[in-house]
């Protein structure tokens, strides 16, 4: 897989010397009480997005990282763990994996809680985790599986799921688009490597997800991120990539196909005090709940007046009907 040696190269040489501009969107830096990140850290801040929220991390869950960057991810979860090996990264790259190393020395030094042993880094990549299966609770990657065609993306995510336990959440930060890409794009394996040839519509990327076994999709944020323009790429015309930022849970497969949440909300404002569609969904009067695609299109078909679906907004944040 030649376009893989590429991604290799690409990131091999970000460890070695950091690029600021590797990603034109980086991810969100952490404002906690005595959370500080190295500059050297904050320098190799290669991502797409955000991936775990503070949130994701209560009960103490094991965690694991793929594609390390330079750290700071694995810095920011180990700021809720504070234990040996609470953080596992896993990396492909030497250099990346050494550069890490050396930043948790920095962050050692400007961190008074943190110790290295905190993080456990391990060599291998995403389509063959060294990792025991049912031992992960929350799995990320940041601006991964963009690199990936077809066969290998679908392997990362069997790899994922995997090493998750029942109702573990996978969390991810992906470019997306909608718009057809020519092979010329698609076959650059620079801009593939750069997680930009890549990208793949929504609807296929939840797709892919929910074949592997995820029961939940949650689509948590969906922004712009870049233009692949016909003055700098071999392409007719403006091809506009968004950024999306995903968490697939790992419960059971409903018997009706997946709940996916892509921000859609149900607003009841009839004259009962609630309305009850007996599927398990209560909606009080004029108080917006959440709700699932299945669910919206359930209720649409029942033709109410008194109930507004909203269109997706691509932004939850939890709670709702499932």
């Amino acid at each position: 897989m030649e376009y893989l040696k590429t991604t290799h190269d690409v990131y091999k040489e970000a460890a070695i010397t950091p690029d600021v501009g590797l990603c034109c969107i980086s991810t969100p830096l952490w404002k906690l009480p005595g959370l500080i990140i190295p500059i050297r850290m904050q320098e190799m801040n290669y991502g797409c997005g955000s991936t775990v929220h503070p949130r994701d991390l209560s009960g103490n869950p094991k965690v694991l990282y793929v594609g390390v960057g330079g750290g700071m991810e694995l810095l920011q979860f180990a700021y809720f763990s504070r234990k040996k090996g609470g953080v596992v990264g896993v990396d492909v790259v030497d250099e990346m994996l050494e550069a890490s190393k050396d930043n948790f020395k920095l962050a050692e030094n400007e961190n008074n809680w943190f110790k290295s042993d905190f993080v456990t880094l391990k060599k291998g990549d995403a389509l063959n985790l060294p990792v025991p299966d049912n031992s992960i609770d929350v799995a990320a990657q940041n601006c991964l599986f963009n690199i990936f065609k077809m066969t290998e993306l679908k392997q990362a995510l069997k790899e994922m799921y995997r090493v998750l336990k029942t109702n573990g959440r996978l969390v991810m930060s992906d470019p997306i688009c909608d718009q057809p890409m020519n092979e010329t794009l698609r076959n650059d394996d620079r801009l593939r490597a750069l997680c930009l040839s890549g990208s793949i519509p929504l609807k296929e990327y939840i797709k892919m997800l929910t074949d592997v076994g995820f029961g939940t999709i949650e689509i948590r944020a969906k922004r712009p991120y870049r233009i692949l323009d016909p003055l700098n790429h071999p392409t007719d015309e403006l091809i506009y990539i968004e950024s999306v930022e995903v968490c697939a849970i790992k419960n059971p497969m409903p018997a009706d196909g997946p709940c996916v949440f892509t921000g859609k909300t149900a607003i009841y404002f009839g004259c009962e005090d609630y309305f009850d569609d007996g599927n398990g969904h209560v909606l009080l009067q004029n108080q917006p709940l959440a709700i699932c695609d299945k669910t919206a299109n359930s209720i649409a078909e029942l033709s109410r007046k008194d109930i507004f679906i909203s269109p997706a907004t691509f932004h939850y944040d939890g709670g709702g009907c499932c």
